[in-house]
């Protein structure tokens, strides 16, 4: 399409919640009952600032016909909602992981965001310095051509170049926090290993999300965003402190979007609800009693208005689909050397701007 790609008919099938819908009001009864009966004041002083809930099995949408006939729910999914970028967010992680002793933790990590994920493997005598560049848009440093490899493999090109742009822009805006990012993920991954319990990737790849993000996108506003990200990269003017430490990638997403409203189906509503459909709905979780999972605030209204609204009528493939006329032969004739050269061009480009900040 010459003007660009429109939002997706399908874009009407994961409504976003309602703005009168409250997820504090919609599960605190329950939240409430099994922070009581669980003794804990820490859990509850955490319900009653709204960053941890529990929402019952009873509560769930209808489980799906698709489904196989020996797949059972979760007895129950604890959220705990975290800032990124907060210590406060690690203890918190620490003590709810101990006080509920659950299955699975579900983080909001993919396995494409290998620099970040890899904050979770970093040992305590490692400098901070590798920690503290890592953000959510990152690629492996030491694995660098894989992770470009699995961009191309699941987003293509463009999802690549606008990956590598955000990540230089969310380091710079972010590189006076003084801060690891996700430090609260290698909190859970310790502390799952302590207890015994399954660590769940369950946000979607990155690559898929930047892709169907960017076919949002018309030309236009294709352009505008590219020469944004560009001139945010190499100004030269000094970010606020106040603004460094406030940054997340929830909240980056909402400034895009404030800008360009069709991102905010794939870059936050879309996500939302794979997981939750990760907390409740994936292979990891069948049968288990309880999960909980690690998330950042900002997704908490729509991830328990995915979980107890959820008709059962949609597929994880509905969420990570991606529409192509070509052949896999085809595909890979016209795009091995293209891919090569692309590659080494962003790499080249990412190294470049890195090199500014």
């Amino acid at each position: 399409m010459a003007a660009g790609r429109t939002p997706s008919a399908t874009a009407a099938s994961f409504p976003p919640p309602p703005p009168c819908f409250d997820y504090r009001a919609a599960v605190l009864a329950d939240t409430r009952a099994a922070a009581a009966a669980a003794g804990n004041p820490a859990l509850a002083a955490l319900v009653e600032s709204g960053a941890l809930v529990r929402v019952p099995r009873r509560r769930f949408g209808p489980v799906p016909a698709w489904r196989p006939p020996d797949f059972v729910e979760p007895e129950e999914v604890w959220i705990l909602g975290t800032s990124h970028l907060s210590p406060d967010s690690v203890a918190d992680v620490e003590r709810v992981l101990r006080a509920v002793q659950p299955d699975n933790v579900v983080v909001e990590l993919c396995r494409s965001r290998q620099g970040l994920a890899g904050i979770m493997y970093v040992s305590t005598d490692a400098s901070d310095e590798p920690l503290l560049k890592s953000n959510m848009f990152s690629l492996g440093g030491a694995k660098f051509f894989g992770a470009v490899n699995r961009s191309i493999n699941l987003g293509g090109q463009s999802a690549l170049a606008l990956r590598l742009l955000l990540a230089v822009f969310s380091s710079k805006i972010s590189s006076g926090a003084n801060r690891p990012f996700g430090e609260e993920f290698r909190a859970a991954r310790k502390v799952s290993e302590d207890i015994g319990a399954q660590l769940v990737l369950g946000d979607r790849p990155i690559e898929i999300t930047l892709e169907r993000a960017w076919k949002s996108l018309t030309w236009d506003q294709k352009t505008k965003l590219v020469i944004s990200l560009f001139r945010g990269i190499t100004s030269t003017t000094d970010t606020p402190q106040e603004e460094k430490t406030a940054v997340s990638p929830y909240e980056l997403y909402q400034k895009l979007s404030t800008s360009y409203p069709s991102l905010l189906q794939p870059l936050i509503h879309e996500r939302d609800m794979f997981l939750a459909w990760s907390l409740k709905r994936s292979k990891a979780v069948n049968k288990s009693k309880t999960v909980v999972g690690v998330v950042g605030k900002g997704h908490m209204n729509g991830i328990v208005y995915a979980l107890i609204s959820d008709q059962g009528d949609l597929r994880f493939r509905d969420l990570v689909g991606r529409a192509s006329s070509d052949t896999w032969v085809s595909s890979l004739i016209k795009g091995l050397a293209r891919d090569t050269i692309i590659g080494l061009v962003l790499w080249a480009l990412y190294e470049q701007l890195q090199a500014l900040l």
